[in-house]
């Protein structure tokens, strides 16, 4: 026989069971409900389900087939109308039969096959060696896993579990030293290093922070309808179960507990670390799973990673700040707080999203080659348990969890005076940065001044070279010239001019010795300033002509004693030819200012 897919939805009055049969004989079904049973059998499926509350046969059920979907809808009319059944999400629950609700059957089962392997045992050998009694005491079995009901699991499989739980042979170590083991190891990982660079380079935090998971608006939805209309909701409105787990429930083997007060107290408190771990996971990955989702979830639970049994809820939120702090990549306090207020909001929302958490963690195990043992410890049971749990205690944890406060000074690692310390260092270093800074551009202003200064010298200096070399140059160019205007000048005065024929003519009384030896005196007669500018002109382009011939002084030589030996009487005025050009020489484009000079002085000597 199949145990087909089915969904349970009701409201005031009835209470609708969608069952899937595809390829089963619509023709040929029964169906069976009175008081809590319902059975319903379609060849090849059966299914049987014991309700969370009571239904009646008074004429108003319904019951339709969908060809296309292969689907039976059956409407069930409440025997109370407007009772609000719980826990209809709860599969593996709903298809438990009554009598295996008790723990007493699966008592009496076992003591029956007990009994049985007895008398099925080989006959006694009456001739077996003896040996003398000696009492010894036996290992003592400490107990763990769900409800601390598992022991002796370690000794058999102790190299598969190395890899997923810290603890070394818990079988033969108490609970007390566990936790003593458990609180050293955590004080020797924690680092202050990476723990301070988390704190202060918090961008990559404050984004992870930001991202909400289904429970928030989930929370959100259910938080807006009990303002509305303050009654009790179905779960399954605010949480939806998707196919594939409904089939891990189905899957489940139903079980019933016996747990004692000690033991359900501390099944509580290692859900609610389990629940921790799992959302710390789910908000650093953002609710994307890799291959170390089940290293962070079994990691940061104690429960699961050395097998510990706590006393409070204290102590819970204790040991998952700890190691949040000692083992993850991120090590923020602020994940702490992020996890524990998502913790709250799951246990708000009812067993439907704590089953629905649980879920996930299963599947998670399940596809970790090691980590698949925890659900056989743990996990499963969980799974199993949380669907008969009463909604009011679940709210009654949930409360509890809400009153306890948590902070920085209760993790026993120094945060708040690393912090501190942290701190201080960080703000000298900004003094003497900022005291570096001013130094530097202290320095750098006195070396632009300096640089600015030797510049400003250097340029002096060149432009005092330059100007020495300009004044050396303009000096002896200023010498000769005003040596040149000055004989000029004297020349003038008492040298003789020379005309355009290249013949000197004298303002002074000059003697002019000719051919015959006879001394020759020249008149004297002023010259008009107009007519002495005219003349020093000519005599300046008369003596830059001269400076023209490669043998300038020679040649000035040669000009004045053929001039010296044929003297023509100078004219009054340039004398021109008869086209009205002048016949003075013409002035070369390329002076020379050394010949010039040169001309000059022999001129005046």
């Amino acid at each position: 026989m199949i145990t087909p897919a089915f969904e349970l939805t009701q409201d005031p009055d009835f209470l609708t069971i969608k069952i899937r049969v595809p390829y089963a004989r619509a023709s040929e079904f029964d169906i069976y409900f009175e008081g809590e049973d319902f059975k319903f059998y379609a060849k090849p499926y059966f299914l049987r389900l014991t309700l969370p509350g009571r239904i009646v046969e008074d004429g108003r059920e319904k019951a339709s087939y969908n060809t296309d979907e292969g689907t039976f809808t059956i409407q069930l009319p409440k025997e109370v109308p407007g009772q609000y059944f719980e826990g209809l999400d709860m599969l593996t629950s709903l298809l438990a039969p009554k009598k295996s609700r008790s723990a007493k059957p699966l008592v009496e089962e076992m003591a029956a096959s007990a009994e049985l392997s007895e008398e099925n045992e080989e006959e006694f050998d009456w001739e077996m060696e003896q040996i003398p009694y000696e009492e010894s005491i036996a290992p003592l079995q400490h107990p763990y896993g769900f409800g601390n009901l598992r022991s002796g699991v370690f000794q058999r499989l102790q190299d598969e579990l190395s890899d997923v739980i810290d603890i070394k042979d818990p079988d033969q170590t108490p609970a007390e030293e566990r936790r003593r083991k458990r609180l050293a190891a955590e004080a020797a990982k924690f680092e202050p290093d990476h723990y301070l660079a988390d704190f202060f380079e918090d961008e990559a935090i404050k984004h992870l922070l930001k991202y909400k998971p289904w429970w928030i608006d989930a929370h959100k939805k259910m938080t807006a309808l009990k303002g509305e209309s303050h009654q009790e909701h179905d779960s399954s409105a605010f949480v939806v179960f998707s196919e594939e787990e409904r089939e891990q429930m189905r899957k489940f083997t139903n079980k019933s507990y016996l747990l004692d007060k000690r033991s359900r107290h501390h099944v509580y408190l290692g859900l609610i670390d389990i629940l921790l771990a799992y959302c710390y996971e789910i908000c650093v990955n953002e609710g994307d799973k890799n291959v170390e989702s089940s290293w962070n979830i079994r990691k940061l639970s104690a429960t699961l990673c050395w097998l510990e049994s706590f006393s409070s809820i204290h102590e819970v939120l204790v040991s998952f700040g700890r190691r949040v702090l000692c083992y993850p990549l991120y090590r923020h306090f602020g994940l702490v707080t992020r996890a524990f207020s998502d913790t709250v909001m799951i246990l708000q929302l009812g067993k439907a999203a704590v089953l629905k958490c649980l879920l996930d963690i299963h599947k998670i195990f399940m596809e970790s080659d090691p980590a698949y043992i925890l659900n056989d410890l743990f996990i499963t049971d969980y799974c199993i348990w949380i669907q008969k749990v009463k909604s009011k205690k679940l709210a009654a944890l949930c409360e509890s969890l809400q009153k306890t406060t948590l902070s920085k000074s209760h993790m026993g690692l120094e945060l708040e005076e690393l912090e501190a310390a942290a701190v201080l260092v960080q703000e000298e270093e900004k003094a003497l940065k900022a005291a570096g800074t001013v130094s530097k551009q202290q320095l750098l202003c006195s070396e632009s001044e300096t640089s600015d200064s030797e510049e400003s010298s250097s340029t002096s200096s060149s432009e005092t070279e330059g100007s020495d070399s300009d004044e050396q140059e303009s000096s002896t160019s200023e010498d000769g010239e005003i040596n040149s205007f000055q004989g000029t000048l004297q020349e003038e005065r008492t040298a003789p001019l020379i005309d355009c024929n290249g013949l000197r003519q004298g303002t002074d009384t000059s003697a002019m010795e000719g051919g015959d030896g006879k001394s020759k005196v020249a008149l004297q007669s002023p010259i008009p300033p107009g007519k002495l500018v005219e003349e020093l002109e000519m005599q300046i382009h008369s003596a830059m002509r001269l400076s023209e011939q490669p043998e300038g002084l020679a040649t000035a030589g040669c000009i004045s004693q053929e001039q010296e030996e044929s003297p023509v009487p100078k004219p009054d005025r340039f004398s021109e030819d008869a086209a009205g050009k002048g016949n003075f020489l013409e002035v070369s484009p390329k002076p020379n200012p050394l010949l010039f000079l040169c001309s000059t002085n022999e001129d005046e000597d």
